[in-house]
């Protein structure tokens, strides 16, 4: 029998399993979210445990702000067994302390490292190619269908950008909103909110319109480079921007 431990998916609940079992000096097989569908080999634990609060700022006065972030952006990556890698990974970070980046010969370190990165490039690019449309009602709308959950990273980017502003972002993939109202975001599940999406403003059909004549415009046609414009440009986004949904 595998022993699967299981969470309710927050991320201090997880940080919380992960101390307790180490704790108890419990090696589990596996970690996931508590609607994982367990096979008949699987024993699933669900494990009472209290939530530390302050699990972070202990973690980041011995780990380290490096470590801490890394450790953040691997939870919202979608790689299969990311708990048992954290876990792995905090279970020598209370060895090595802020130390703990540098051993790049543990597998678990330079996996967190690597899954990290890939996430964090995810959140960037994210900002880069969303693309906002004002609704009819002035409300900012936008949609996205990432790789990894980097919905919580790109809200934090627009917040400081469009700061007075309402907007929107969906996560198709997630079904789940970043609604801003000036003051703060948050994150809800689609079905709580209602928009009509389809009703643009007056002047955002015009924008549209302009600003594919002018992608188009700018273009080059034989300097036209595909493979070179889908390094910069990855054509899994490109259903959510404007200027090249309709090449698909």
């Amino acid at each position: 029998m595998y022993r699967i431990y299981v969470y309710d998916g927050n991320y201090i609940a997880l940080l919380s399993l992960i101390l307790e079992l180490i704790k108890r000096n419990i090696k589990p097989d596996n970690i996931k979210m508590d609607d994982y569908e367990a096979s008949l080999f699987d024993e699933v634990i669900n494990l009472q445990v209290d939530l530390d609060m302050d699990i972070l700022k202990k973690m980041k006065k011995s780990f380290g702000s490096y470590a801490i972030n890394a450790m953040y952006y691997v939870y919202l990556s979608e790689e299969d067994n990311k708990e048992l890698l954290l876990y792995y990974f905090f279970l020598n970070a209370l060895k090595y302390h802020k130390d703990i980046t540098f051993r790049r010969d543990l597998k678990c370190v330079s996996e967190v490292l690597r899954i990290s990165q890939y996430v964090m490039h995810e959140g960037h690019r994210m900002k880069g190619f969303l693309r906002f449309k004002e609704l009819e009602n002035k409300v900012l709308y936008a949609e996205m269908e990432p790789t990894n959950d980097v919905i919580m990273l790109v809200s934090h980017h627009f917040q400081k950008r469009l700061k007075n502003e309402y907007f929107i972002i969906k996560d198709v993939k997630r079904r789940i909103l970043s609604i801003y109202d000036k003051k703060k975001f948050v994150i809800v599940p689609e079905n709580s909110f209602i928009l009509d999406t389809d009703v643009l403003s007056d002047e955002e059909r015009e924008m549209e319109e302009l600003w594919k004549i002018f992608y188009r415009t700018i273009g080059i046609v034989e300097r036209k480079n595909d493979r070179c414009r889908m390094n910069f440009m990855p054509k899994k986004y490109w259903k959510h921007m404007l200027e090249v949904e309709d090449e698909l």
